[in-house]
C-alpha cells in the first residue's frame, strides 16, 4: 500500500499545499484511457496540456500529494516561455519571475568575461527568466485542473506496466491499495530515476562526469542584479567553479563542486554547508552577512540519452528520456521542447490523423536534439569541472591568460540552451523553395517572433496569433486562389486543424481565418519573403516544415501529405 507523506514540505518562502489522494473506490468505473502520463513534474504537465490543446484527454499520475521539494529548475529560456504561453501560464511566470540577459565570469577577483544574450524589440520574452520550480508547477497544475480533458490523480504511484496487444496494463498503488488501469499510451515522465525505464531494462548512452555538485538556496540580501555569476578556481574551493543566481522572494542559489573524495552525505551536513557558503560570501566581500538556508541537494553531471524514446505503447520524455547537466540551463528547458513535440505528435496519432511513423519522427527529432545538447553540454561541463588532468591544464591556461588576453575570454561562454532545428526532419517538404530563401527561419527551425506594431498595439506579437494546429502564413493582400482554398478545405474535412493567416492584408480576405496588415513590411522582412509574395507552413509546435516563394495547390497538398505520414 502506497503511503505518501501528508506533512507539508518545509520552505521559508513557499507555502506547500497537500492534496487529497485519488482513490479507486470513489471512482468505480475504470474505462481504458487514451493516454496515461506517469509523473506530475513540468514535463508531464506540459505534455498533458499540449495533448488537451489538441483535444486528447489524459490522466496524470502523481506519486506524492504535493508539488516537488526545493527550487530545482530556476532558469527558463525565451523559447520555454513561448511554449508556456501556448499552454497558458507564461503570464503568471512573467509576473513573479526575474528576467535577465547578462552573465559574468570571475577569476582572481576580476571579471574576465561578460555574456550578453541578445534581446530585440521583436522578442516578447527575455532570454532567461528566473522562477523557482514550485511556482511553475503550481501554475501548470492550476491550468491542468481547469482543463476538463485532464484528470489529476494525486497519491497514485505506478507499480508496473505490462504491454498487451497495442495497449498497456498498469498497476497503480494508492493509500487504499492498488488498482488496475488500461491505457492506449503511457507517457513516462517519471524523472531522472525513472522506474519505468529501469523496469524495462533500457540503457542510456553517453557519459557521466566524476564528482558531485551542491545546490543550496539561501535567503540573503545581496546588492547584485539578476544575472549569472560564475567564480572560477576560488581560494576556498581550488580548481572548481561556483555559480550564483538571484531567485524571486529574496532567495539566492549557490552551486559548487565538491572536492574529490567527499560524499554527498558529508557535503549536506549543516556545518559543511555553512562553512562553504560563508567562505563564498567572504570572498565576495560580504563576510558576516546573515543568511538562512531553505533547501539543499547534491547532483552529478551526466550527459545521457535513450537512443529511442518510443517503446511500443510507452513513450519517454523529459529526464526519463535523457539526463543533462544544469550548466547552460538545459534540463527543464529541453523537457518543455520534448513535451511540446510529443503533445502534437501523439495527439495526431490518437486522433487517426497520422500513422505510427509520426511518433517515430518525434523520437528521431528529440533524440537528435538530446545528442546535440549533450555535445554542447559536454563542452560546458568540461570547462566548469575538468574531468581529467589534461582538460584541467587547458582550462587553467585559459583562466590564466584571460587576466590579460581578451582573445581567450569567449571560451568562458556557457553555451546556453537553445531550441533544436529539425533540419533533417522527415516532415520537411521535399519540393518547396527552402533553398531559394535568403533569410528567415529555414526548414525545421523554430519560429521567429515579430512585434506587429501599430495594428495590434505595443503588446501584440506574431506568436500570439499562432498555435492549435498547422499554421499557413500566406503573404498576400488579395483573396487566396480558389485552388488553394479547395486544398485547405479538403485537409480540414479530414479533421486536420489548420489556421490560415493572410499577411499583408489590411482587411479580411477570402480563404483566410485572420489577417495581419504588416503595413511596414517588417514581418515580411523577418521571414525573408520578397515583395511578390510567398508562404510558410508551420507545424503545431510552430517549427517550419515548408516555405515557398510561389505556392500552388499541388505543392500545398504534397506538404500536408509529407507532414502527416500514414
Amino acid at each position: 500500500m502506497h503511503t505518501p507523506s501528508t506533512e507539508a514540505r518545509p520552505s521559508i518562502y513557499y507555502q506547500y499545499e497537500v492534496f487529497q489522494p485519488w482513490l479507486a473506490s470513489e471512482h468505480p468505473r475504470q474505462e481504458r484511457k487514451k493516454v496515461v502520463i506517469v509523473g506530475a513534474g513540468p514535463a508531464g504537465m506540459v505534455t498533458a496540456l499540449e495533448l488537451a490543446r489538441h483535444g486528447v484527454p489524459s490522466v496524470v499520475l502523481a506519486a506524492d500529494l504535493q508539488l516537488s521539494q526545493g527550487s530545482r529548475a530556476i532558469c527558463f529560456t525565451r523559447r520555454s516561455m513561448e511554449i508556456l504561453q501556448q499552454v497558458g501560464v507564461a503570464e503568471r511566470m512573467s509576473a513573479v519571475g526575474l528576467p535577465w540577459r547578462f552573465g559574468k565570469s570571475f577569476y582572481k577577483g576580476q571579471c574576465v568575461y561578460r555574456l550578453e544574450a541578445p534581446h530585440a524589440a521583436d522578442d516578447r520574452f527575455f532570454p532567461i527568466i528566473n522562477v523557482q520550480q514550485q511556482f511553475l508547477e503550481e501554475y501548470l497544475h492550476d491550468a491542468c485542473q481547469a482543463n476538463p480533458l485532464i484528470e489529476f490523480r494525486w497519491g497514485n504511484k505506478l507499480n508496473r506496466v505490462d504491454q498487451k496487444d497495442g495497449h498497456a496494463l498498469l498497476e497503480v498503488d494508492t493509500p487504499e491499495g492498488p488498482y488496475a488501469l488500461e491505457s492506449d499510451w503511457v507517457v513516462a515522465a517519471d524523472g531522472g530515476r525513472s522506474g519505468i525505464r529501469s523496469a524495462m531494462n533500457l540503457q542510456m548512452e553517453g557519459a557521466s562526469y566524476e564528482g558531485f555538485f551542491v545546490i543550496a538556496d539561501i535567503r540573503i540580501d545581496l546588492p547584485y542584479p539578476t544575472e549569472r555569476m560564475a567564480f572560477f578556481d576560488p581560494e576556498w574551493n581550488p580548481g572548481n567553479t561556483i555559480l550564483m543566481h538571484r531567485e524571486p522572494h529574496g532567495i539566492w542559489r549557490v552551486d559548487y563542486q565538491l572536492p574529490p573524495g567527499e560524499t554527498p552525505e558529508e557535503a549536506l551536513r549543516p556545518e559543511s554547508l555553512k562553512a562553504r557558503i560563508d567562505a563564498q560570501l567572504a570572498m565576495m566581500g560580504h563576510a558576516g552577512t546573515p543568511w538562512e538556508m531553505d533547501w539543499s541537494s547534491v547532483y552529478s553531471a551526466r550527459t545521457l540519452t535513450l537512443p529511442e524514446f518510443v517503446h511500443g505503447s510507452v513513450i519517454f520524455t523529459g529526464d526519463a528520456a535523457h539526463l543533462l547537466p544544469i550548466f547552460g540551463v538545459r534540463g527543464a528547458n529541453t523537457a518543455f521542447q520534448d513535451a511540446q513535440s510529443l503533445g502534437w505528435h501523439l495527439a495526431f496519432v490518437v486522433k487517426g490523423l497520422a500513422g505510427p511513423q509520426l511518433l517515430a519522427n518525434h523520437s528521431s527529432e528529440r533524440v537528435g536534439a538530446a545528442r546535440e545538447i549533450i555535445t554542447e553540454a559536454g563542452k560546458s561541463t568540461r570547462f566548469m569541472a575538468p574531468p581529467s588532468p589534461g582538460f584541467r591544464l587547458l582550462r587553467d591556461a585559459v583562466l590564466s591568460l584571460s587576466l590579460s588576453q581578451e582573445f581567450v575570454r569567449p571560451l568562458y561562454h556557457w553555451r546556453t540552451s537553445r531550441p533544436h532545428e529539425y533540419t533533417h526532419s522527415l516532415l520537411n517538404s521535399r519540393d518547396d523553395d527552402n533553398a531559394l530563401f535568403k533569410s528567415g527561419p529555414a526548414q525545421g527551425a523554430p519560429p521567429q517572433n515579430v512585434r506587429l506594431g501599430a495594428q495590434g498595439g505595443e503588446g501584440d506579437f506574431l506568436l500570439d496569433h499562432l498555435g492549435g494546429g498547422f499554421d499557413l502564413l500566406y503573404f498576400t493582400d488579395t483573396d487566396l486562389p480558389a485552388e488553394l482554398q479547395q486544398v485547405i478545405n479538403a485537409a480540414r474535412a479530414t479533421g486536420l486543424p489548420l489556421n490560415v493567416t493572410a499577411v499583408g492584408a489590411s482587411q479580411p480576405v477570402a480563404g483566410a481565418d485572420k489577417h495581419l496588415s504588416d503595413a511596414d513590411g517588417h514581418l515580411r522582412a523577418r521571414y525573408g519573403v520578397p515583395a511578390q509574395g510567398g508562404a510558410y507552413l508551420l507545424r503545431p509546435d510552430q517549427h517550419v516544415c515548408a516555405r515557398w516563394l510561389t505556392l500552388d495547390a499541388a505543392r500545398l497538398k504534397a506538404a500536408f501529405a509529407n507532414a502527416l505520414p500514414q
